[in-house]
């Protein structure tokens, strides 16, 4: 028992530790090496944990949006949740993305790098199933809400579900991304949160219905 808790204490600080460099310096950059030393291991003792760094980097996004997800979601109690509108519900969930930005910059950075590094691994998808399956709870999480916001009337269900998960997921997404990252010229008279703000006025205007 105490060799298995030692055991998942090592693998969970190779992750932080690769995690904080990832989101730091970027996927490509990193090596297994410097995660390593950062955790205070030996450097073959990656590999009884993680067979690639493409596992390592799969597991690291699986976690920390599992995480995040949990959080955000026990910010607020569960009777309230289920006593959301539809339209509630949306801007609940619209709201992370302002909550990402503001309270958790380093999840976005490394959420770029690793779509990036994904994107160029040969192999990935035949290792991406525990993060695909963590995107598949947030659409039944959204499904609940479409179907109550059908039933409430308090969404525009004439936009499939489909259409406005991908909307406003990704449009969010790259928005609050974009910023953290500084792929977007901040002026002294630029106000993210009041520009990603206004964005999620713009997609609740489309999406949900007045009551």
């Amino acid at each position: 028992m105490v060799r298995e808790k030692k055991k998942e204490i090592t693998r969970r600080t190779i992750m932080e530790e690769g995690f904080k460099l990832y989101a730091e310096r970027g996927i490509e950059l990193v090596t297994l090496p410097e995660i390593a030393d950062a955790s205070i291991v030996g450097r073959a003792t990656i590999f009884r944990y993680f067979n690639s760094k493409l596992e390592l980097v799969i597991a690291i996004a699986t976690w920390k949006w599992e995480e995040y997800i949990k959080e955000y979601d026990e910010m607020i109690d569960e009777k309230d949740i289920q006593k959301m509108t539809g339209a509630e519900y949306l801007k609940h969930f619209l709201d992370s993305f302002l909550d990402l930005y503001r309270n958790h910059s380093d999840i976005l950075r490394f959420s770029y790098y690793f779509n990036s590094f994904v994107r160029n691994e040969k192999d990935a998808l035949a290792h991406m199933q525990p993060y695909i399956n963590v995107v598949n709870e947030l659409k039944k999480a959204f499904h609940e809400m479409y179907e109550r916001g059908k039933q409430d009337g308090t969404l525009n269900t004439e936009i499939s579900e489909e259409e406005m998960f991908s909307s406003s997921f990704h449009i969010m997404l790259a928005a609050v991304t974009r910023y953290a990252i500084g792929l977007i010229y901040i002026s002294e008279k630029t106000n993210p949160e009041k520009e990603v703000e206004r964005l999620e006025k713009l997609i609740l205007r489309e999406f949900t219905r007045e009551k």
